[in-house]
């Protein structure tokens, strides 16, 4: 009866050992799938990463450079107005230098009813002093206080 105990066993080694190793095998295959998976899910997870990082460098240099056409925009902007500005004749008072004031006397750069001082102050025919660009400096003293430019 051992005997028959004993070959039982045996046979039951023999069906059972190949299915043992069989899902040993199995499970040794999903230990290294699992292994790769992770490093793959590592390697994403550093490359999105680091994409995150260059991604926010390019929105920054976005940024600036947006900065950058708004300060050209603007300079662009001042020229055309200035450029206007001539246009009209509105500015010819910066084309003439102070030595020059009296070759060009009546015309629209230096009118016939402004005076210029030696210390290169204007005074228009009302009494209004102006700089060289033609900015009240001082009001004339019949105007009103609340008229009168503050310095």
């Amino acid at each position: 009866m051992i005997v028959a105990v004993v070959v039982i066993a045996l046979i039951v080694l023999l069906v059972a050992l190949p299915r043992m190793r069989e899902r040993s095998r199995i499970r040794g295959r999903e230990r290294r799938l699992d292994q790769r998976r992770d490093q793959v899910v590592t390697a994403h997870r550093e490359e999105a990463a680091q994409r995150e990082r260059q991604a926010e460098v390019a929105e920054q240099r976005a940024r600036v450079a947006e900065q950058e056409a708004q300060r050209e925009r603007a300079a662009a902007q001042a020229r055309e107005e200035q450029a206007t500005l001539h246009e009209r004749g509105l500015a010819d008072h910066e084309l003439i230098a102070p030595d020059e004031r009296d070759e060009f006397a009546g015309t629209s750069a230096v009118p016939d009813d402004v005076e210029t001082d030696r210390n290169g102050l204007e005074t228009d025919r009302n009494g209004v002093e102006t700089g060289r660009n033609g900015v009240e400096t001082r009001a004339p003293a019949d105007a009103p206080a609340a008229e009168r430019p503050r310095r």
